[in-house]
């Protein structure tokens, strides 16, 4: 149930329920690398591209023209990376600061393996188990070559109910 939030007594439509249908987190490369990161977590990761929108104001005279936005399917969760231009809407013009992402697989060795192999860089050393891995499970850490971060989780063993 939709919890009713209240601003200085205005409602802006807080108390009106709303359904997501799916989070979609935007990763904003260099212009002109976002095929390159692409290409990265097809390999490392094994993403399956199922979208792609070109920036509409690039002309063929270009050298490379900019990827708006490209939607990758991982699992069963989907990402967006995208080209940073210089008339980007992009809030943050850094790259690949401020963001992990936590993937989670039965196999995280074979994982950290294959995402270094694709040209990631293994962060942290071994791969932590128990209380010391952030899932509660197992986890290996890695930076893409676009700076971002991602940690190769097995799924956190439950052991009890949570409470919301």
């Amino acid at each position: 149930m939709a919890q009713e939030v209240k601003n200085g007594g205005a409602d802006h439509g807080a108390s009106k329920a709303v359904a997501f249908s799916a989070l979609k987190p935007q990763l904003f490369v260099e212009a002109s690398k976002a095929n390159d990161a692409v290409q990265f977590y097809k390999a490392a990761f094994g993403a399956e591209e199922v979208n792609r929108t070109m920036h509409p104001k690039r002309k063929a005279d270009q050298e490379l023209p900019l990827i708006l936005s490209a939607e990758l399917k991982l699992g069963s969760s989907s990402i967006l990376i995208s080209d940073l231009a210089d008339d980007s809407s992009a809030p943050v013009k850094t790259t690949g600061t401020g963001c992990v992402i936590c993937l989670e697989t039965e196999d995280v060795e074979t994982a950290v393996a294959k995402a270094v192999k694709a040209g990631a860089v293994s962060e942290g050393g071994e791969v932590a188990e128990g209380e010391g891995a952030c899932c509660g499970g197992r986890v290996g850490k890695v930076k893409d070559p676009y700076g971002f971060v991602w940690l190769i989780c097995s799924p956190a063993k439950k052991t009890a109910d949570v409470e919301a």
